[in-house]
């Protein structure tokens, strides 16, 4: 299968969180396929936005290969990526509200979380092609702050480095109103969430040609 786009996920491991998320969102990005969802009024719209990227933490955000790189050169990079850093850890994850949409954030100190997804963004940027022109104008149209700026143009998005907030995202956009209800109806479905919180694993997942992200390969943090 060809792939538009990769990008280096946190993807929870097998278990009650990952078996939540993908049913929660309908779509297993392990497996690469549609799963049943809970049978909510509105459950299909309100997650349509992230249903394609799957239940994941991003580190290093969508991107497409510059040219004269392959698959099998970022794979590569990748596991080497990953052998070199060690696991982050952190108090654990809570559901909360990051703007309008619904989210597991984590809690505690992010350091280490800060550090590998830096490693990631940083590493493995010769993998990256450059942003089009309006990939870029797309970005700023959301109102960038001067770092944010400088961060898009060096890394080719705007919320990397100090500007990243790891979350894995439960929704889409929500009207006000609802942001209460609709966390009062995850928390029904949520199973109990890690404390602490250990990231030991990166995935590489690729955008398919259908527009749904599925995993690639999964290495364990091992430095």
């Amino acid at each position: 299968m060809s792939y538009s786009r990769f990008a280096i996920y946190y993807v929870p491991p097998a278990g009650s969180l990952a078996d939540f998320g993908a049913s929660w969102l309908g779509w297993d990005v392990v497996n690469g396929q549609l799963t049943r969802q809970p049978d909510l009024p509105d459950l299909r719209d309100i997650t349509m936005t992230p249903r394609k990227y799957g239940f994941h933490g991003t580190l290093k955000p969508p991107f497409k290969l510059t040219d004269g790189r392959n698959v099998a050169e970022l794979d590569k990079a990748v596991a080497e990526l990953a052998a070199s850093l060690a696991p982050a850890i952190c108090d654990g994850l809570a559901l909360t509200t990051l703007g309008r949409f619904l989210a597991l954030t984590p809690h505690g100190d992010t350091e280490t979380l800060q550090r590998v997804a830096a490693a990631c963004v940083s590493a493995l940027d010769g993998f990256r092609a450059p942003a089009s022109k309006t990939e870029l104008a797309r970005r700023r149209a959301s109102g960038l702050t001067a770092r944010q700026e400088a961060l898009l143009v060096q890394w080719g998005y705007p919320y990397v480095m100090e500007e990243f907030r790891f979350h894995l995202t439960l929704s889409g956009q929500l009207p006000e109103p609802e942001l209460t209800t609709w966390s009062d109806t995850v928390r029904k479905f949520l199973p109990a969430l890690p404390a602490p919180f250990i990231l030991d694993q990166i995935a590489l997942c690729g955008e398919r040609e259908d527009g749904h992200f599925e995993m690639l390969h999964r290495y364990t943090l091992a430095g």
